[in-house]
């Protein structure tokens, strides 16, 4: 499973492979974290299916298929948990802000406390002494993967037992995780720090470790942090109200077009491209983006590598953009003679900060940005206000709609 080419087609065939596996056999070992390249019980999906390179509609429609809707409840619920964590995002868009400018905040701190600074470098570097925990640290940076349960622990350790700032522990995610999403990267995090579900953080053990490793690691149950308590002080107020759900402008048909192509979403064959006139088509790079730190090469190789194959299936030449000074967008618009730039959907996290960054330039221009969105996230998104069981309610509808059953 460590082989993770950057196509739709190598993302399609390992959908695939996995489909036998999408139902009893998912939910009775997903929870097994067996190490690196043996995660056989998870399908490992989720570089393709953060960009899209295969659709979350295509993976409950092959789960449906193989395994009737019984048998892959739990597949499709952790499909779906992407979709909840991106429109949770999208409702509550201040909590991408808090995040960022918090991590900018500890950084600082990083520069000028030392102790601090060298048990991050520590934890970052796999050095800490925790067998399991180094483990873990040296498998994401050398793969650029790490098992959904490790993460869990990870994160906990980091801040429990670590004592490490929660926001440069999501931030050395993002910058090494394949699948890095601001979403469901952030509000994981948050989800083990007790500041999503409010008061209720996720404790790692050393008995559930020992367990769900099969052996590979027997921690001592003095070396984790025993009496857990949330972060929720560090958020006095509360979680900010829930907002309505951003509009998209819709593309214009037959106004002069530039086609943006990002990482957020590279099935831009799957849009009415015919109903546009089209006068360019750029791919935009913007992983550096991620952190005010370096991110890894291996992130970076693959979201170039994963939109050079957007732009090959497109059939159309296209030029390479790089999320640099925002005003580019609108200057290479300009030169196209496009009245409109039209792109997938961009939701709450780097590059859309990016995108508002670029509209005064594009308004000065008269250029306007307009965007698809799929109706996978219109059937989720708007139940996105609380906690998944809110959303696990509708399955049934989010399915129907869809044209699943």
């Amino acid at each position: 499973m460590s082989d993770f080419t950057p196509t739709r087609a190598a993302g399609e065939a390992r959908m695939a492979q996995f489909t036998p596996r999408m139902g009893r056999r998912y939910a009775a070992g997903r929870n097994h974290d067996r190490g690196p390249g043996a995660h056989r019980d998870v399908s490992g999906l989720s570089p393709w299916l953060r960009r899209r390179l295969v659709l979350e509609s295509d993976a409950v429609a092959a789960a449906l298929a193989e395994h009737g809707p019984e048998q892959s409840e739990k597949f499709i619920q952790e499909v779906i948990w992407r979709g909840y964590f991106k429109g949770w995002l999208e409702r509550r868009p201040g909590i991408w802000a808090s995040y960022r400018d918090g991590l900018e905040a500890d950084l600082a701190t990083l520069d000028v406390d030392r102790k601090l600074r060298r048990a991050v470098e520590a934890a970052e570097a796999g050095d800490t002494g925790l067998a399991y925990f180094d483990a873990w640290a040296a498998e994401l940076v050398e793969t650029g993967y790490l098992h959904n349960h490790a993460r869990m622990w990870f994160a906990s350790i980091w801040i429990f037992t670590l004592g490490l700032p929660w926001r440069v522990g999501a931030d050395f995610f993002l910058r090494h995780l394949l699948d890095g999403d601001p979403a469901s990267n952030t509000l994981g995090w948050r989800w083990v720090a007790g500041l999503h579900t409010r008061g209720k953080p996720y404790t790692a053990q050393a008995w559930n470790i020992a367990k769900f490793t099969g052996g590979r690691f027997a921690p001592r149950a003095s070396d984790l942090a025993a009496d857990v308590a949330g972060l929720e002080a560090e958020e006095p107020d509360g979680l900010p109200s829930v907002t309505p759900l951003r509009t998209p402008r819709p593309p214009e048909p037959g106004l002069p077009t530039a086609l943006l192509v990002t990482e957020d979403d590279l099935r831009v064959e799957d849009f009415d491209l015919a109903a546009l006139d089209i006068r360019a088509v750029a791919t935009l790079a913007a992983g550096h983006l991620r952190s005010p730190r370096p991110v890894a090469p291996l992130v970076l190789d693959f979201e170039a590598a994963a939109l050079a194959d957007a732009a090959q299936r497109l059939g159309r030449p296209a030029e390479a953009l790089r999320a640099g000074v925002p005003g580019d967008l609108a200057r290479w618009a300009a030169r196209a003679g496009a009245a409109q730039i039209v792109t997938p959907y961009v939701p709450n996290g780097w590059l859309r900060d990016w995108l508002r960054a670029a509209e005064p330039a594009l308004a000065a221009d008269g250029i306007a940005l307009c965007e698809w969105r799929r109706d996978w996230d219109d059937l989720i998104w708007p139940h996105a206000t609380a906690g998944f069981f809110k959303v696990k309610k509708q399955i049934p509808m989010i399915l129907h709609r869809a044209g699943l059953t």
